[in-house]
């Protein structure tokens, strides 16, 4: 997780996407103060890890100064390019839900170890999440 270029993003919005992208579960967790997307490739080779998920603050545009990336590299080492990952963009109070963004992620993650590759060549095509309305009395 890192700052990159927003650091209201990540501190309005880092802690309730991880709630709902692993809400059981202990993940390592790396802060970096005024990391970018490729902070993930120098951890990732360092752990030898086979995917890197990087959740990033994006820039501040003209609708929202607190929007967040998640970035995932498969088989991440110094070098990769953009062209190499995927982009999980524009998560924010009036963008992309964490609900959404988990669901993607779950689906561009499972996408990467199957076919063990990220980026151009591995298309995002999770769907809509459907949820479920609450017709309890």
């Amino acid at each position: 997780m890192a700052d990159g270029l927003s650091a209201l993003a990540v501190h309005r919005h880092a802690i309730p996407l991880l709630k709902e992208i692993a809400p059981e579960k202990t993940l390592p967790i790396f802060v970096v103060q005024q990391g970018r997307v490729a902070i993930g490739d120098h951890i990732g080779e360092l752990l030898k890890a086979e995917l890197s998920i990087v959740i990033l603050g994006e820039r501040p545009g003209l609708t929202t100064p607190d929007s967040l990336g998640i970035y995932i590299t498969w088989m991440p080492h110094v070098g990769r390019t953009d062209a190499e990952r995927n982009c999980i963009s524009n998560i924010h109070d009036q963008g992309l839900s964490y609900a959404e963004a988990a669901h993607k992620l779950a689906f561009l993650t499972h996408e990467a170890r199957t076919r063990k590759l990220t980026g151009v060549a591995l298309k995002e095509t999770a769907g809509k999440l459907l949820l479920q309305a609450d017709h309890s009395p």
